[in-house]
């Protein structure tokens, strides 16, 4: 024990992570890798949720997810990453939990509606139904004190918190109830202006995107639709590229914002100025990545968080047994 509060955050690996990931939870979990013990989930199992039949990618997935986090910069030594299907105590625990969980309160869970709304689920499947329920063993079990999340995750953690609490007041009080932090920017637009960012919708750049790449995306984003001429008063409030400069670039926003207004800049300089801004956040992360390009590193780093997470997690599975008088071999 170093003596800290620990952390656990996570994501599903399905692809590269984009902008919008970074802004909502990565640059959190890089600040406060120092202050907390942190622990980084790769959420293998429920990835599979809501893309069971593409197991094949699942792979490259898990590496993309650790590439990332790394270039970054989470640090191997600081920050615990591990994978979840490697740790069994995981799934014994969300089958405890199941136990006691109505099924009512999931289906009206307003996050679990709206992932079945986009993914266009006619019927609900047993382990997407089930979801909070397996995030809240993934923090129970590495009790941690504080998870940080998205905004539209907080549905998913409030309700893991009432599982946790009904697991202390049904046995006994071994398990941490979380603090919720969320993100300073908890949804970042994508380049579409019409949806959060995110790779199924085709409208994110992706931390591994390289200079070129972000320039093109960023030139064919959606700004002013009332704009025509370089002259033409701008509306800021409406353009997307404007929303980008209030996340990165804050120190012209109140420039860039009246020479808009005043029709002094125009959409691709505008544009420009923002991509040589997001390439300059992502310049240090290329350099990061080059680090650990190699399989063997991110297999030995995967390997040793994932290690020291079951030395966790049967320990607390030993605590939860007891506590359930279901230890029976001691």
């Amino acid at each position: 024990m170093t003596g800290k509060k620990r952390i656990l955050t996570g994501d599903r690996p399905t692809g590269a992570l984009h902008l919008g990931h970074y802004v909502g939870s990565l640059v959190n979990r890089v600040k406060l890798q120092e202050e907390y013990d942190s622990y980084i989930l790769i959420a293998d199992v429920q990835a599979l949720t809501t893309h069971w039949e593409q197991g094949e990618d699942l792979e490259n997935s898990v590496y993309q997810i650790t590439s990332d986090y790394l270039a970054a910069g989470l640090d191997p030594n600081q920050a615990t990453i591990c994978i979840q299907s490697k740790i069994t105590e995981i799934h014994e625990l969300a089958a405890y939990f199941s136990m006691y969980t109505p099924v009512n309160v999931l289906r009206h869970n307003p996050t679990i509606k709206a992932e079945a709304q986009q993914h266009g689920f006619k019927d609900l499947m047993y382990g997407f139904l089930g979801y909070p329920v397996s995030q809240a063993a993934d923090i129970a079990i590495f009790k941690a004190h504080v998870v940080p999340v998205g905004e539209d995750q907080v549905p998913h953690l409030e309700l893991a918190r009432r599982i946790v609490r009904r697991f202390n007041d049904l046995y006994k009080p071994v398990l941490v109830e979380p603090e919720v932090l969320v993100g300073q920017v908890s949804r970042l637009v994508g380049l579409d202006g019409k949806a959060k960012m995110s790779k199924s919708l085709n409208n994110a750049i992706f931390l591994s995107d390289k200079p070129e790449d972000v320039w093109q995306k960023v030139r064919n984003a959606v700004t002013d639709p009332a704009r025509i001429h370089k002259t033409d008063p701008g509306h800021p409030e409406v353009c997307t590229i404007f929303e980008y400069h209030k996340v990165f670039n804050n120190s012209e926003l109140e420039s860039i914002e009246q020479e808009c207004r005043q029709g002094k800049i125009g959409c691709v300089a505008c544009k420009k100025r923002q991509a040589q801004v997001i390439n300059q956040l992502l310049e240090p992360m290329h350099e990061r990545r080059e680090q650990y390009k190699s399989r063997d590193i991110l297999t030995d780093i995967l390997r040793e968080g994932t290690r020291r997470a079951q030395e966790v997690a049967r320990s607390t599975m030993e605590e939860v047994r007891e506590a359930m008088k279901i230890q029976y071999f001691k």
